[in-house]
C-alpha cells in the first residue's frame, strides 16, 4: 500500500489487515519506530477529532509532526496545494495528511508525490481513516462484518464519511442501507433507501452524520423543523432498536439534532469509543505506509516489535 487516499481500492484482505493491527494495537500497544520519521499534517479544513488524533498517534509511533497552520503559511502568498505539499516533501517529511475543501486533491497529490499521502476528509468526496475507526468499533463489538446490517442516516449528499464507509463495509459483505431527508440522497451510491423507523428495525449498526451546513448553499432552521423528529434518533427510537445494536456518529455531535442528548452516552453509544479508536486506526496506516511502501504484513510487525522490545 503506497497510499491512503481512497477506499475504493481496497480489497477486504487490505481492510481486514488494517482494522485487525488497530485492533492489535489497543490491546498490546507498539514501540515508537526506532528511525526518524517526519509528518506533514497539511490541515486546510478546521478539525478537532481528525487532527489530534493524527497528532497523538505520530508521537505514539515516535514521529515529529511539522506544524502548519494555513493562516501563517505561503498559501496566503498564492502557493498552490502542490507547491506547498511539495515542500514539505523537499525539507524531509516522510507523509503527508492533507484535509482540503477540495474533492479529489488528495488522489491528484499521491500520483505527483514521491512520497506517502493520506486522505483526511476531502471536500464530500471521502475521509477514509475515519471509516477504518469506524470499522474498528463494529469489529470490536462483533467480531465479524460479514451479514451485519449497517444503516447510515442523515446528510448523505454531502458526507464523505457516508461514502467512505458505504464502499469499505460493502467490500467487507455487510448489508449497507441509507436513510435521510429525500433532498440529501445521493443516487451515485447503488443502496437501498429506508425510513428512519425502518432503519431502527433492520440496523445491527446505525451510524448517524452531523448536517453538512458548510457545504450546503440553503439553509434552514432544524429546531423549526423538526429534524429529530422526523429524521434523527430520538430516545423513542433507541427504545425500538435490536438489543446488541450499537451507535456511531463520526462528531461532531449536533445534540438534539441528529440524535436526542441524552442518547450521545447511552449504554448503546460508541461514539466516544471511536474517537479513542481514531489513534490505533491511524497507527496502524501510518505504520503500514512507512514499511518501506510494501503490503502489511501483520506476522512481520509484530516480530519487528518482539525484535524491538
Amino acid at each position: 500500500m503506497e497510499h491512503f487516499v481512497t477506499m475504493k481500492d481496497k480489497t477486504e484482505t487490505e481492510i481486514l489487515q488494517l482494522v485487525r493491527r488497530a485492533h492489535h494495537i489497543s490491546q498490546k500497544g507498539v514501540n515508537p519506530l526506532q528511525e526518524q520519521y517526519f509528518a506533514a499534517n497539511l490541515f486546510f479544513e478546521p478539525s478537532t477529532r481528525t487532527k489530534m488524533s493524527f497528532v497523538v498517534a505520530e508521537r505514539k509511533l515516535g514521529i515529529e509532526p511539522l506544524d502548519f497552520m494555513t493562516d501563517v503559511s505561503s498559501v496566503t502568498k498564492g502557493e498552490s496545494i502542490y507547491d506547498t505539499a511539495k515542500t514539505f516533501e523537499s525539507i524531509g517529511a516522510n507523509f503527508i495528511v492533507l484535509r482540503h475543501q477540495q474533492e479529489n486533491i488528495a488522489n491528484q497529490l499521491a500520483e505527483s508525490l514521491s512520497i506517502p499521502v493520506i486522505n483526511a476528509g476531502d471536500g464530500t468526496g471521502e475521509h477514509p481513516t475515519q471509516s477504518l475507526l469506524d470499522l474498528v468499533t463494529i469489529y470490536q463489538e462483533f467480531k465479524q462484518f460479514s451479514g451485519l446490517k449497517v444503516v447510515i442516516a442523515g446528510d448523505i449528499k454531502h458526507s464523505r464519511v457516508a461514502r467512505s464507509n458505504a464502499i469499505a463495509l460493502s467490500t467487507l459483505g455487510c448489508e449497507v442501507y441509507l436513510t435521510g431527508k429525500d433532498e440529501w440522497h445521493d443516487e451515485s451510491l447503488p443502496y437501498h433507501y429506508v425510513s428512519m423507523d425502518e432503519a431502527i428495525e433492520i440496523a445491527d449498526v446505525l451510524m448517524l452524520l452531523r448536517i453538512q451546513h458548510e457545504r450546503h448553499q440553503d439553509q434552514f432552521n432544524l429546531y423549526q423543523e423538526s429534524y429529530l423528529e422526523k429524521y434523527g434518533l430520538t430516545v423513542e427510537r433507541e427504545a425500538n432498536m435490536k438489543k446488541h445494536a450499537i451507535i456511531l456518529h463520526p462528531a461532531p455531535v449536533n445534540r438534539g439534532v441528529e440524535i436526542d442528548t441524552k442518547l450521545v452516552e447511552c449504554e448503546r453509544s460508541r461514539i466516544f469509543k471511536q474517537m479513542k479508536n481514531g489513534v490505533v486506526a491511524r497507527m496502524a496506516v501510518i505504520e503500514t505506509l512507512l514499511n518501506q511502501g510494501g503490503n502489511f504484513n501483520e506476522e512481520n510487525f509484530n516480530k519487528r516489535q518482539a525484535n524491538i522490545g
